[in-house]
C-alpha cells in the first residue's frame, strides 16, 4: 500500500536553504519520494526564542513505509545532516523533519503522534502545509486551515521566501 505523508522541514543554524534542499534529497534515498514542496519561510522560532531564525518549508510524499519506518527515515536524514539527537530540545539545529500528517489518519504509540502533536499551534508549519495542500483536514474531517485561522500572525511571524532554488533577498 503506498501512503502519503506531509513532512515539515525546518533548519536554523548553517546554510539553512541549502539544509532544506539536502533533506529533500535524503527523504527520497530512504524511501519517501518527495511529490511537491511548498515555499520556503523564514520564521521566528518558537518554545525556545533565544536563538537564529528558522526557514520552514513541507513536503508531501508518496512511499510504502508505515509511520514507525517513515519516522525511522527523518531521523536518519537528521542524522545525516548533522543534528544531534541528544541537543537542546527546541533548541538552534541544522535540520528538522516532523512527520505532519499522513494519509491513513491517525497514528499513535510509543515514539510517535499523528497528527503532530502541536501542528495546531505552529503557523511555520501550517502556512506550507496548506500551501501544498489547502483543503487538508485532520482525521476527524475538520479543515486543517481553521487551526490557522486561529492564530494570530503578528505573535507568530512568518515571511514567505518563494521556492528552494529562489534567491534570497
Amino acid at each position: 500500500m503506498t501512503y502519503r505523508y506531509w513532512i515539515g522541514l525546518g533548519a536554523n543554524l548553517g546554510d539553512r536553504r541549502a539544509a532544506l534542499a539536502r533533506a529533500l534529497e535524503e527523504l527520497s534515498r530512504r524511501g519517501l519520494g518527495v511529490e511537491a514542496v511548498s515555499d520556503v519561510y523564514e520564521t521566528a522560532p518558537q518554545d525556545l526564542e533565544d536563538q537564529p531564525p528558522f526557514l520552514n518549508a513541507v513536503a508531501r510524499v508518496e512511499s510504502t513505509l508505515r509511520p514507525p519506518a517513515a519516522l525511522d527515515a527523518c531521523k536518519q536524514v537528521e542524522l545525516a545532516l548533522g543534528r544531534d539527537p541528544a541537543g537542546v530540545r527546541f533548541g538552534p539545529r541544522p535540520i528538522d523533519c516532523d512527520l505532519l500528517l499522513w494519509s491513513g489518519g491517525s497514528w499513535s504509540d510509543e515514539r510517535l503522534e499523528i497528527p503532530h502533536p502541536r501542528l495546531a499551534r505552529r503557523r511555520f508549519a501550517l502556512l506550507p502545509l496548506l500551501e501544498l495542500d489547502p483543503d487538508a483536514r485532520w482525521p476527524d474531517a475538520t479543515p486543517v486551515a481553521d487551526a490557522l485561522a486561529a492564530i494570530d500572525p503578528e505573535a507568530q511571524p512568518a515571511r514567505r521566501l518563494g521556492g528552494l532554488t529562489d534567491e534570497v533577498d
